[in-house]
């Protein structure tokens, strides 16, 4: 008798849930793309790029969006982490610093590194404060946020089948709690960070939270999540 694969909802907007799919078909799983969120592009005025010393990015889609408003590659960059570095060398960034973490890590960077003020593409409504976070980090580096992107919810209803669900972020989280306990209480649930599990924890939930916010990690704790729990039938 074979098992079948187990199905993994994957929550993220495009284009993330086509390279998260990507992993999970590597795992032997089988993905359920079916984002909550879907990433719209803004056009806001840049200011001028030569009164800043660098560029920060806490998110792919943050590089995507701000390479699409300006030619400019000539300013160092600081990423959140490594998926975000390796989007701004695709983008034609080649200084580039990766923090390797969180928001706390990135400001550390900041503090640690940077040379003078410097600009950060971020979504419309942040996750976090970058530049609260530099000052918290003992830095006296201006940060000036630009909104480059907008994440909306799609107000998808769950699909009809899944074993796990994949929160990578804390907005899918929020998200997601909209669907009710009732229709996650039978999955593994994994979730990228702490903010990302916290609205599923308010409903009652218990989701699997990664040790660092990578998807390698995520990727980690989903299938140990899975390996407690028999497969649908």
């Amino acid at each position: 008798m074979t098992t079948r694969a187990r199905r993994v909802w994957i929550t993220r907007a495009e284009p993330g849930a086509a390279r998260t799919a990507a992993r999970l078909q590597a795992l032997g799983l089988e993905p359920v793309v079916h984002p909550l969120l879907a990433i719209e592009t803004l056009a806001p005025d840049l200011p001028a790029l030569d009164d800043f010393a660098a560029l920060a990015f806490t998110s792919v889609n943050g590089v995507a969006a701000f390479a699409a408003l300006t030619a400019r590659r000539d300013r160092p960059v600081f990423a959140v982490g490594d998926a975000t570095a390796q989007a701004a060398r695709a983008a034609g960034f080649e200084r580039v610093d990766s923090a390797d973490g969180d928001l706390a890590a990135l400001a550390g960077r900041i503090v640690a590194v940077a040379a003078g003020p410097v600009l950060a593409a971020v979504a419309e409504t942040p996750a976090g404060d970058l530049a609260a976070a530099v000052r918290q980090a003992g830095g006296a580096v201006a940060v000036q946020a630009v909104a480059v992107y907008r994440a909306r919810a799609t107000g998808a209803a769950p699909p009809d089948a899944f074993d796990a669900v994949l929160i990578h972020s804390p907005r899918a989280g929020r998200a997601l709690a909209g669907a009710g306990r009732a229709a996650l209480a039978q999955a593994a649930i994994a979730a990228i960070s702490p903010a990302a599990a916290a609205p599923l924890q308010a409903l009652g939930l218990s989701p699997a939270v990664a040790p660092a916010p990578r998807e390698d990690a995520l990727l980690d704790v989903l299938q140990a999540a899975l390996g407690k729990r028999d497969p649908r039938v």
